[in-house]
């Protein structure tokens, strides 16, 4: 060897013995350590230090998951990273088992950039080694971004392979205790929580604690303990995690649970919508979005399957095989005590069923022996026969119902000999100075044998109905306030619903009653408003309001029927009709006639009670209503007597005499509609040839809209022929004249802007 070479040996062998040092003091540092964590971050700062380098990662192989995962990104602070062990560099390296060195991270096709792209860091050079086990085993890959100076090395590649090398004992060793004390914690904890939970015997708090406990065994979003009903064949659960208390129930062979309960085999479903078995209707109703899916049965100790438990969601990734076991450990446990639980809530139901029915029922139940003395009496009946308990029982029931009530003893009299129930509707109870309506059943009660053993009369209370229905039945039409009685509050309540509103007024109102004064106005008022209300409840409308002399009523509400668009119609002519006849009287009298303006409008509406606790109105409102209002208003400026929309036309049933007359925009609003003429109400003598006037309008207003101003103008012109009277084809005539003159723009489609309501 000469001279000149003795140099670059020497630089070799101190380099030789700076790497030996250096693993040497990876070995040291790494027995240093205790947890996975610490060794992790330790091995990056070395690796990162002497590579000088940016960055490094270390990724550690998760094999129930199928996913490299890091607790450590210098940079950015410490988190859990997780991605596929196949994809990206680090998963090429995985897979491979090959060393990667890559100068130019941007133009490897294997490089993701969404993590530079999200994070703001530019990752230019790239070094990433497998990491082995003594047996060659590939447990995770160690990355080094972004050399400082220069680009990386083959010996820098080959320094981190030492180093990760070096390591390895290390990690396998810390993972090795992670997973230990991991397992140990799962176990104390599993043990715990089994205990706490099966010693709940209330069947509504034991469901909340499974679920809730399910989701935290298994770092879940949310989950939902189904039981089957035997009797509807459904599965139901009381709660579910993250929504609000509510009862869940579906045929239990439908759905991922279905299934589950069908077959008895656990179902994991990593990705949910890419699983035929999965509905997603649930997600879009509620918005929450269904990633991961595991879904145990829940069987009892004869092997009988009673129920499933479904988890949603783990964070991280999808349910491991280690999580099946664990659900299906701890649904075994909670099998025993959901069984008891469900016997005490069935034992406690019957228990309160016995003692509370008789206490919970608002009519009056008493019960006689076969003596016919008085035996029972709730609550509801001490009520309605304004009475006590002392007073009562023990009595003969002769003594109690005597006088003007002794009829009842008669009834029970003829049970007796025909041995059958009887009920009585609408009967009067007299109780001292105060008379009762009631409905009144009296039935024997029988042994099993069919023996006798006394009666039992049922008393239900209708007086506060009778006067609700009578107050009712001035407003509006008695059918429609016997079936607002019967359903209470339930329709009593806001709610949206279709409905045709019909709008009434008078014309020039305000010089009649300045020719009739204050009480030749309210006569006029009351006979008209009588006729017009009969013709609206005739047709089971509600009458809304009066509006000074105007009429707001709704048909489809509070009771729907299929045909309310035509009933509303029907009102409108039947209205013109009376007004007619009324008016032919009026004259005889030497009075002046009443004209009206309808407007007809089907849409959806906010019906219900408005207004303050004081001061309630039961009333529609909402656009639809407002239609309506400007379509009756509209009637001035197109001399009709009925105008409805192209909703309540295209909604009719029946075949009516109606023309379309224009699309306009009413006041207030930018969407144009299309309205019709009733004209049903006309005849001969009204309206001549009133068939052959509605042909030639109808293609008038065909020209009209095509602009054949010309051809329209006649059209209209031989309707005004055959009925000079006719106010809307003499409007149309004026348009035409002023289109010819004054031509609209390119876009024009034909509507008409209404400036005033």
């Amino acid at each position: 060897m000469s001279a000149d070479d003795q140099p670059a040996l020497h630089a070799a062998q101190r380099k030789r013995l700076r790497q030996v040092e250096l693993l040497l003091e990876v070995s040291r540092r790494m027995a240093a350590y205790d947890t996975l964590d610490e060794i992790l971050i330790a091995l990056v700062e070395v690796t990162t230090e002497e590579l000088n380098a940016e960055r490094g990662t270390l990724f550690l192989n998760d094999a129930e998951t199928g996913e490299l995962f890091s607790r450590v990104a210098q940079g950015q602070g410490q988190r859990e990273i997780r991605i596929l062990n196949h994809s990206g560099i680090a998963g090429h390296v995985f897979s491979t088992g090959e060393s990667l060195m890559i100068a130019d991270a941007y133009a490897d096709p294997r490089f993701n950039r969404s993590i530079d792209e999200q994070t703001g860091f530019v990752t230019r050079n790239i070094l990433c080694v497998p990491i082995r086990t003594v047996k060659g085993e590939i447990i995770g890959v160690s990355q080094t971004l972004n050399k400082r100076r220069g680009k990386f090395s083959r010996a820098d590649l080959q320094l981190l392979e030492a180093l990760t090398t070096q390591g390895t004992l290390a990690l396998q060793s810390a993972r090795f205790l992670e997973s230990m004390k991991k397992i140990r914690r799962q176990e104390m904890e599993f043990i715990d929580v089994v205990s706490e939970v099966t010693a709940d015997i209330k069947l509504g708090s034991l469901l909340q604690k499974v679920m809730s406990e399910a989701t935290r065994l298994l770092n879940a979003e949310r989950s939902t303990l189904f039981l089957n009903d035997e009797k509807t064949g459904e599965l139901w659960s009381e709660v579910g995690q993250g929504l609000e208390s509510l009862q869940i129930r579906l045929p239990n062979n439908a759905g991922i649970a279905g299934a589950v309960f069908s077959s008895g085999k656990t179902i994991n479903i990593p990705y949910a919508y890419a699983d035929l078995r999965f509905n997603p209707a649930f997600d879009k109703r509620t918005g929450y979005f269904t990633r991961s899916i595991l879904c145990v049965p829940i069987v009892n100790k004869a092997g009988k399957i009673i129920g499933v438990t479904q988890v949603l969601n783990k964070r991280g990734g999808p349910f491991s095989n280690e999580d099946e076991s664990r659900l299906r450990a701890f649904t075994a446990q909670i099998s025993i005590a959901l069984e008891n639980a469900k016997l005490f809530a069935d034992v406690q139901q019957i228990k309160n069923y016995n003692e509370a029915m008789l206490e919970s029922m608002s009519n009056g139940v008493i019960t006689l022996d076969g003596q016919e003395n008085i035996v029972t009496c709730n609550q509801a009946g001490l009520r309605i026969l304004r009475t006590s308990a002392f007073a009562i029982l023990g009595r003969p029931a002769g003594e109690f119902f005597s006088a003007a009530n002794g009829w009842i003893m008669d009834r029970l009299r003829q049970v007796e000999v025909h041995e059958s129930a009887e009920h009585l509707m609408d009967v009067e109870l007299v109780l001292g100075d105060d008379t009762r309506s009631v409905n009144l059943s009296v039935q024997p009660l029988l042994t099993m044998e069919k023996k006798r053993i006394g009666w039992m009369l049922m008393i239900e209370d209708i007086s506060s109905e009778k006067r609700l229905r009578a107050t009712m039945s001035r407003y509006m039409d008695p059918g429609i306030a016997d079936q607002m009685v019967a359903n209470g509050a339930e329709m009593l309540g806001g709610k949206n619903v279709h409905a045709t509103v019909l709008f009434s007024d008078i014309r020039s109102f305000t010089t009649i009653t300045e020719q009739l004064g204050a009480q030749g106005t309210v006569a006029l008022l009351n006979e008209y408003f009588t006729l017009m209300v009969d013709c609206i409840q005739r047709e089971e409308g509600m009458l809304d309001k009066f509006i000074g002399d105007a009429i707001m009523a709704a048909f489809g509400i509070p009771v729907a029927h299929e045909d309310d668009a035509d009933r509303a119609v029907r009102t409108a002519i039947a209205m013109v009709n009376a007004l007619h006849v009324w008016n032919l009287a009026r004259a005889g009298e030497g009075k002046p006639p009443v004209e009206i303006g309808i407007g007809l409008n089907t849409d959806q509406v906010v019906s219900g009670n408005i207004g303050s606790k004081k001061r309630m109105d039961y009333t529609i409102i909402g656009d639809g209503v407002n239609l309506a209002a400007r379509l009756e208003s509209a009637c001035k400026q197109y001399g009709a007597r009925i105008l409805m929309s192209e909703f309540t036309y295209r909604a009719l049933r029946g075949t009516y005499r109606a023309r379309e007359i224009d699309i306009v925009v009413v006041k207030g609003k930018t969407r144009p509609v299309s309205i019709y003429e009733v004209l049903d109400y006309h005849n001969e003598d009204s309206y001549p040839a009133l068939a052959e006037a509605m042909g030639l309008f109808r293609n008038g207003l065909q020209s009209y809209r095509k602009r054949n101003w010309a051809t329209a103008q006649r059209l209209f012109e031989d309707v005004l022929t055959l009925n000079p009277r006719d106010q809307i084809a003499e409007l149309y005539v004026d348009r035409c004249r002023h289109m010819a003159v004054n031509p609209p723009p390119s876009d024009w489609d034909g509507t008409f802007i209404m400036e005033s309501k």
